[in-house]
């Protein structure tokens, strides 16, 4: 059988440009959702346009057109959703309904991966609230998919390192601290950090692969499975200089989660190893497992980059 096409919906923000670019590289006919509501996003446009010169194909449809995103739909094999979760960005989850609705409508798709690519919400029902309200939303879309009988896979990822490597987990800032840095509790608490780009090469290996089918695949590599403490030593490493640690405890930290949403997955995180405290069941699979070829980028490496800039002088 030949390589899926694939649908990005979602295809110029942070997590699916990454897609798109995976998904031309490993051969996949690539269609990229152009939403009448770009506006005046000279930014989007531009991207949009940059992968159609990469041989992407751009099709014009709306959420809130049913029939057109149903005519989209019907043009490939698999359907791929990156809309953001995230708060402070735009939170658009349960816009996915629509999409499910079209998918159902147009009958063909083999398989659906909607917006997850974090933790798995399926096992954050005990969540704190207000953070709460990501897991609940995810877990409405896939009760959507399921009840639907639409085929799908769930991509829980993890730590993206843009938000949580480069800066070595520290809050309101994307860049590493260059003398003192926080840690959670005693900071040796398992975290698992992950490159976008190698999270799209995986999400990509999945869509045709029968094992993954109406499963969730868990992005643990087992290099990049680090404590907040071994994370801050490879950059310590990498400058040449201990940096001056203080720490803030659970009581304190969760006392200071007041209403904001991301602090409350900070806890989940870095106090109770939300990402590494279960065994993988029988209905996920681990990707570094499933597809050793890919060559997963360690945090290390990933760190090099920020030594380059003026940030350690």
């Amino acid at each position: 059988m030949g390589k899926s096409k694939v649908l990005v919906v979602g295809g110029t923000g942070y997590v699916g440009r990454r897609i798109v670019k995976a998904s031309l590289e490993q051969g996949h006919e690539t269609y990229v959702l152009q939403r009448p509501e770009i506006g005046l996003d000279i930014e989007k446009v531009q991207m949009l346009l940059s992968f159609k010169k990469q041989g992407a194909h751009l099709v014009e449809a709306s959420v809130s057109d049913h029939q057109s995103l149903v005519e989209a739909v019907k043009l490939v094999d698999v359907v791929i959703c990156t809309m953001s979760g995230v708060h402070f960005r735009s939170h658009n989850l349960l816009v996915q309904l629509k999409l499910v609705e079209a998918i159902k409508a147009a009958g063909n798709v083999k398989r659906f991966l909607p917006s997850e690519f974090g933790m798995d919400p399926a096992l954050m029902g005990h969540a704190l609230e207000p953070g709460r309200v990501t897991f609940d939303e995810k877990m409405t879309v896939r009760k959507a998919i399921e009840d639907a009988n639409i085929p799908f896979t769930y991509i829980s990822a993890n730590c993206f390192a843009g938000y949580f490597a480069g800066n070595l987990s520290q809050m309101g800032t994307l860049l590493p601290p260059r003398d003192k840095v926080l840690l959670y509790g005693d900071g040796n608490v398992k975290v698992v950090y992950m490159n976008e780009d190698d999270v799209a090469a995986y999400t990509i290996k999945t869509i045709d692969d029968p094992r993954t089918l109406n499963k969730t695949v868990y992005l643990r590599p087992p290099e990049n499975i680090l404590t907040q403490r071994q994370l801050i030593e490879k950059w310590e490493k990498l400058i040449g200089k201990q940096l001056e640690k203080s720490s803030i405890n659970e009581q304190d930290f969760l006392a200071s989660i007041k209403a904001q949403v991301g602090v409350g997955h900070f806890y989940h995180i870095f106090y109770e190893g939300c990402l590494t405290n279960f065994e993988i069941g029988e209905g996920g699979e681990e990707a570094s497992e499933l597809y050793p070829e890919v060559k997963y980028t360690r945090m290390d490496e990933y760190l090099k980059v920020y030594k380059h800039e003026k940030l350690c002088i």
